[in-house]
């Protein structure tokens, strides 16, 4: 799995990967949950020795046995049914993101092979960039899985200038939250973002944990990030869906930007972003602000169009 040692070693046991995974990330979740938050009665008071559920209090209200769970848990995942995931779920309170990692390990564990992992470099498809290039008025972006930005329109790329200022291509907005010195004063709530970022690529992680770049992209984080660290062993996964992103741009100042996020159902792996603003407020204001500079500013065009056209070494190098 992405973020563990030799993660592409000749005798890498995979399945031993994801029982780890399974053991961590239902730990986790065990760890959050009280038993007066699960309606159980507490026996034995200070006396308990854990800070959530017993794994014989999740096997208790998930209807199954405690050994059942404790093998669970432990990794062994082979015919696990709908129904027990169905009362893991209850028990633990998982969120919709949660389960779905949860069965993206399950399938993981019962695998007999690795899974194929999708080509080094992502194209975005003609019709799609000229829809973001047609929306006037809208930053947009087409995102992968690992949060690179693979394609934006002009005021897309004006908004997220600060990103696009690192040379590396594409740009990653991962990379920029945990290794940008800018990125505190970009995102005004940036620990948010932080944490959103991470569960997003730990979600990610659990559809496809044999995408090279994407190990590559976590290994460099947690290497270089303690902040990325501290968050990525909590085991957090979100659906990133729709919200507000606050901003602080260096030439127009703060920007409240509701967002949505869309999957494209031609890629799986590719998302399209996109930036709106209340009519009639002061980010509307700012954003209009952005479109005006941009257009009289053809430098981030240019600069970003010309290294967007060069090679990068992560698509020069084939998996």
């Amino acid at each position: 799995m992405a973020g563990r040692n030799d993660p592409y070693g000749a005798n890498r046991d995979f399945r031993s990967d994801f029982r780890a995974e399974i053991r961590e990330f239902l730990g986790t979740r065990r760890a959050r949950v009280t038993p007066e938050q699960a309606g159980l009665p507490v026996y034995g008071g200070d006396r308990r020795r854990v800070t959530g559920l017993r794994r014989e209090e999740v096997a208790l209200i998930a209807g199954i046995s405690s050994e059942y769970y404790t093998r669970l848990e432990r990794g062994n995942a082979t015919g696990v049914s709908e129904s027990v995931i169905d009362g893991i779920a209850q028990a633990l309170q998982l969120d919709e993101a949660e389960r779905a990692h949860l069965l993206d390990l399950l399938r993981g564990a019962g695998a007999t092979r690795p899974t194929r992992r999708r080509p080094a470099q992502q194209r975005v498809r003609p019709a799609v960039q000229r829809i973001i290039d047609s929306m006037a008025g809208t930053p947009g972006f087409v995102l992968s899985g690992r949060l690179d930005i693979l394609a934006a329109n002009h005021l897309g790329r004006a908004l997220f200038s600060p990103v696009y200022a690192d040379p590396a291509r594409p740009p990653n907005n991962a990379r920029f939250v945990f290794l940008a010195p800018q990125a505190t004063e970009f995102f005004r709530d940036w620990d948010k973002v932080a944490n959103d970022t991470v569960a997003m690529l730990r979600s990610e992680v659990g559809r496809d944990p044999y995408d090279r770049r994407l190990s590559d992209l976590i290994g460099e984080l947690s290497t270089r990030s303690e902040e990325f660290r501290r968050r990525w062993a909590a085991h957090n996964v979100r659906i990133h869906t729709t919200g507000m992103k606050l901003l602080h741009h260096p030439v127009v100042g703060d920007l409240d930007l509701p967002f949505e996020t869309f999957p494209l159902g031609g890629d799986p792996s590719q998302s399209l972003l996109t930036y709106t603003a209340e009519p009639g407020s002061s980010s509307q204001e700012a954003l209009d602000l952005l479109a005006s500079w941009a257009a009289t500013n053809d430098d981030i065009e240019r600069s970003a169009s010309a290294n967007d056209s060069e090679p990068s070494e992560s698509a020069e190098t084939a998996d």
